[in-house]
């Protein structure tokens, strides 16, 4: 049996396109008629209108939850429950919607980007206008639901004082790394999802002196930036027809001619790290992310992502260009508890093998 939220959702929308009426005019009229074909009152009347105003004028049941700044993210495995997450940790209630209106609600999202979700694109990676990163896979990619996943992000800049008083980091590792990043030398920033890597990079390069010119490029737009020379660019997806994709290498590759002082890339994960290093080494400094679970893990990575771009690359030619272009490795770390710390920050050592040493402040 269908919905009644859904089937006079979809009559009050066909009425007020239909008749360029207003959308209260055209729920009043298809909740009076329901009425009349029913013949008798609508149980819970002032609820349905309630859910028609929000499926007409807003996103529905995920309304509250993109209002409601103090969550980070959004996510539904099936029909009538959502997950979110607050300050790092996760929670989840129950609301009543079918397959059918989260359908709906999903390609109304992602009408903001122009794409598409069908049987022949049925994975959805798009930022909406307001910032927000959605992800989305339908059946028969998934076992039987629509997934959806929506990334938000803080309106608001956390500075490195806002860091130090959250405990994210000491003062003297906030001192060390600015320091060191005024020296001109290299940072990379590891961890796992959630762990506060871009927070904790888009802290440090707003520290910098004003007068740096920051190119910064990413998959989707997430890094925020306070100094007044910033150029921020990211990828562009292939066209339905494959053509003007526009990938990390490329970006990595244009920042050269724009007169960087800065290069940062908001995360590395494959064949753009070795255009990367090759940037820092020949004299651009650098910073950026990479997802792993610790330091030494991130540099392990660090050995193998540039392999991805192909040619005759050896190890002895990366592990040379690795110690002249990352000189700081800094691991975040999100705990059980959804609190997010520096765990360490090591250096390269001096030892024949490619090591990393903690740094002593």
């Amino acid at each position: 049996m269908n919905n009644p939220v859904t089937t006079l959702t979809r009559l009050a929308r066909n009425r007020a396109l239909g008749e360029r009426t207003g959308i209260q005019p055209a729920i009043m009229r298809v909740i009076d008629e329901h009425v009349e074909s029913q013949g008798s009152a609508v149980e819970d009347e002032e609820q349905i209108r309630i859910n028609l105003e929000q499926s007409l004028s807003g996103f529905a049941f995920l309304q509250p939850f993109l209002d409601d700044e103090s969550i980070e993210e959004i996510w539904i495995n099936r029909p009538g429950e959502i997950h979110f997450a607050i300050d790092g940790k996760h929670a989840s209630t129950l609301i009543q919607f079918d397959q059918d209106e989260l359908k709906t609600q999903v390609e109304r999202l992602i009408r903001q980007s122009g794409r598409r979700l069908d049987r022949s694109s049925p994975f959805i990676d798009a930022q909406l206008t307001n910032g927000y990163r959605l992800h989305a896979v339908i059946p028969d990619i998934t076992r039987e639901h629509l997934s959806l996943n929506i990334r938000k992000f803080t309106k608001q800049l956390l500075n490195l004082n806002d860091l130090i008083r959250l405990q994210v980091l000491s003062e003297a590792e906030a001192k060390y790394l600015i320091d060191s990043l005024n020296r001109g030398e290299n940072l990379l920033i590891s961890g796992a999802t959630q762990a506060g890597k871009t927070t904790l990079l888009s802290a440090l390069i707003s520290a910098l002196s004003p007068n740096e010119r920051i190119i910064s490029v990413e998959d989707t737009f997430e890094l925020r930036c306070q100094l007044p020379d910033w150029v921020a660019m990211q990828t562009r997806p292939a066209s339905t027809e494959g053509r003007h994709e526009v990938d990390l290498r490329r970006l990595v590759r244009e920042t050269l001619r724009m007169r960087p002082t800065r290069l940062v890339v908001g995360e590395v994960r494959g064949a753009e790290a070795l255009d990367m290093l090759i940037a820092m080494n020949a004299g651009v400094p650098g910073l950026c992310t990479i997802h792993a679970n610790s330091a030494d893990e991130a540099l392990k990575k660090l050995q193998t992502l540039p392999l991805l771009a192909g040619g005759n690359i050896s190890a002895e030619f990366l592990e040379s260009l690795i110690r002249g272009s990352v000189n700081l490795f800094v691991h975040c770390f999100r705990a059980s508890n959804g609190v997010r710390r520096v765990a360490s920050i090591k250096r390269i050592s001096d030892a024949r093998d490619l090591q990393l040493v903690d740094v002593q402040l």
